[in-house]
């Protein structure tokens, strides 16, 4: 993954500072998805002699943190949900709607929580109209809850995490 420099930050070397644990004065302590990365460096002139300055910046990266819902299509529909012998999440999504981005993080910690016991998967709208509109999908975020092949639980929009949780327990 690719870093960026959002903003520089400038972190000055006091002489009277004293070193820490390794690091020279004025270093940065390292944090978890921050790095120091050097830039090159910079000469200045003064009137006796030149300077040169080492320059650093903290980059942000941003990590994978999500876990991430299998999508599943209409190829493998009958097979994993309607042919499963544990009751199948299906939470319909598009990837340009916000709310659905929003619910997929509680979805995949039900998921880990109920893992075993139930499945989950995420089914692209945009990809997949014909079981969509099979469903009456009107709205998205869907999420519908199937046992044995037949479709037992509605929730539509952005829920929280207990909504969910309470519809999945009726059917576990």
């Amino acid at each position: 993954m690719a870093a960026a420099i959002l903003e520089s930050l400038i972190v000055p070397s006091h002489p009277t500072a004293a070193p820490r644990a390794g690091r020279g004065a004025g270093a940065i302590p390292r944090f978890s998805g921050l790095r120091c990365a050097s830039l090159p460096s910079r000469i200045t002139a003064s009137r006796s002699r030149a300077v040169i300055r080492r320059v650093a910046a903290v980059v942000c990266e941003a990590q994978e943190t999500a876990v991430q819902l299998p999508e599943i299509s209409k190829d493998a529909w009958q097979t994993r949900v309607l042919g499963s012998d544990v009751p199948v999440l299906i939470d319909f999504w598009a990837p340009w709607c916000g709310p659905c981005r929003m619910i997929e993080p509680t979805i995949a910690k039900l998921a880990k929580v109920y893992e075993g016991k139930l499945k989950c998967y995420k089914l692209n709208t945009d990809e997949n109209p014909e079981i969509a509109n099979q469903y009456g999908i009107r709205s998205i975020p869907t999420v519908m809850i199937f046992k044995n092949g037949e479709k037992k639980d509605t929730v539509i929009g952005a829920v929280p995490e207990s909504t969910l949780a309470g519809s999945i327990e009726k059917f576990i």
